[in-house]
């Protein structure tokens, strides 16, 4: 049982999730690019998404730490490696400079697959074979 409850919550999350990317306009790839340029036309909208999910986000892991067990699991799931190295630096910098590029990040672009555009399918398999070959690495 425990199994159904948290793929249905998993499901009811992606979907919702999917869907404010899709409201908000982070799966508009023109407008991310817009709102990365900071020094030419910089389109401020996607800072007050960003400021609205932190809004919820603050408060629900308040809440969450007082909590004993998550709700649909036996436990809670905390990486235990926490450390600054370069890898996480090299990472989120190639991360960054991709979304720059491209205008979307993982959450966005499977999102962005409801519209049927190749473009989408060709940035995602480029994508898992990135992440492939950096498990490899």
């Amino acid at each position: 049982m425990l199994q159904f409850k948290t793929s249905i919550v998993g499901l009811s999350s992606g979907v919702l999730f999917g869907l404010g990317l899709a409201v908000s306009g982070m799966t508009d790839t023109q407008k991310v690019k817009g709102f990365l340029d900071v020094f030419g036309n910089w389109d401020i909208t996607l800072a007050f998404v960003m400021a609205s999910a932190l809004l919820i986000t603050i408060p629900s892991f308040y809440f969450i730490q007082k909590r004993k067990a998550p709700l649909c699991n036996l436990e809670f799931s905390v990486p235990k490696n926490n450390k600054t190295d370069n890898k996480l630096i090299f990472g989120a910098a190639l991360f960054g400079i991709g979304w720059g590029m491209v205008g979307w990040c993982p959450g966005p672009a499977i999102a962005s697959l409801v519209y049927l555009d190749l473009t989408v399918v060709y940035f995602l398999l480029a994508m898992f074979v990135g992440m492939a070959i950096a498990n490899k690495v």
